[in-house]
């Protein structure tokens, strides 16, 4: 059975001993819902693909209470520490280079030189992630290539019987994944996500290069099928075609919303709990239609997460 842990004292304890014993923990962030294991543990680590059914290529973010205990696995060189100081804690993750002597299991980096890393925002993935008191790898919390978590609901829907507990944070605020930059030497978005390339590029002076491999992931997140429902997916549409379910942004009306208003943060935020109801009353064999969204500001990663999700299936 999987445990669920309230989000108070008595749960993150518990929590934090589970992750030291070597278990799987799923937790929130302002994200989605990650899931947790000891990145210093091969067999932790390893936990984690089993559970997923993730292949072993697909590198994993870890997750660090603040800059220091970055600083402790990997190297942090000016644009990195620039984006640090303004966006951690914060829906960012920087690949840097790992060091020698990280203690880091080499499957959290899929044998690669460098290391994903985030310092999460949520209140309650800061307590966790003190009270374990080392690094934590934690991709997203859900069978792969499946509709991300933003509630321990959509956790036990996934990986229930396959891991130890999920923390009970609520719903997660941003509800898509972070994006991930190469800071240095020139800076390159690897995956759009919760933090918009414009604030990026605010921050840093200039434009960022464009970069991801489906094929040979250099980060997490760039798997070309990804975050996908048992439905079919069809994108751009304005109606409903016979045995759609479709999916309404502004204007175009639907069975369901991404926002009404053509709120581009509140469609991020209701994006996967959305295409886990249109999923739901699509059924067996059905097909869902998003309706176009605009290609700015987190508009960008919405429609990153829906071309993965409309992508052929592997």
């Amino acid at each position: 059975m999987t445990d669920t842990l309230e989000p108070d004292d008595a749960g993150i304890a518990k929590a934090a001993g589970l992750l030291g014993a070597g278990q799987l923990v799923a937790f929130p962030t302002e994200t989605v819902y990650g899931l947790g294991a000891d990145a210093r543990s091969d067999l932790a680590v390893a936990k984690v693909y089993e559970a997923k059914g993730r292949p072993s290529f697909n590198p994993l973010i870890v997750h660090l209470p603040d800059l220091a205990a970055v600083e402790a696995i990997a190297i942090v060189g000016p644009n990195a520490r620039a984006l640090a100081g303004a966006f951690w804690p914060g829906p960012l993750t920087l690949v840097l280079p790992l060091r020698a002597d990280a203690g880091i299991s080499p499957l959290v980096s899929a044998g690669l030189t460098t290391v994903a890393v985030r310092v999460p925002e949520h209140a309650l993935a800061q307590r966790l992630l003190r009270a374990f008191g080392g690094p934590v790898a934690a991709p997203s919390a859900n069978p792969s290539g499946r509709v991300s978590p933003t509630r321990a609901s959509h956790v036990l829907e996934g990986l229930s019987g396959r891991i130890a507990a999920v923390l009970d944070g609520g719903p997660c605020a941003v509800g898509l994944e972070s994006t991930i930059v190469l800071p240095d030497p020139d800076p390159v978005l690897l995956r759009p996500g919760g933090l918009p390339l414009e604030a990026l590029e605010a921050a840093l002076g200039g434009p960022l290069g464009m970069g991801g491999d489906a094929d040979k992931p250099t980060s997490p997140g760039q798997l070309m099928s990804h975050y996908a429902p048992a439905a079919g997916v069809r994108l751009e549409a304005t109606q409903a075609r016979v045995g759609e379910i479709l999916v309404g942004f502004g204007p175009v009306k639907g069975a369901l919303t991404l926002s009404e208003s053509g709120d581009l943060v509140e469609a991020a935020a209701h994006l996967f709990q959305t295409l886990r109801e249109a999923d739901r009353l699509a059924g067996p064999g059905g097909h869902i239609a998003f309706a176009p969204v605009p290609e700015t500001g987190l508009g960008r990663a919405i429609n990153d997460r829906l071309r993965r999700a409309a992508a052929p299936r592997p």
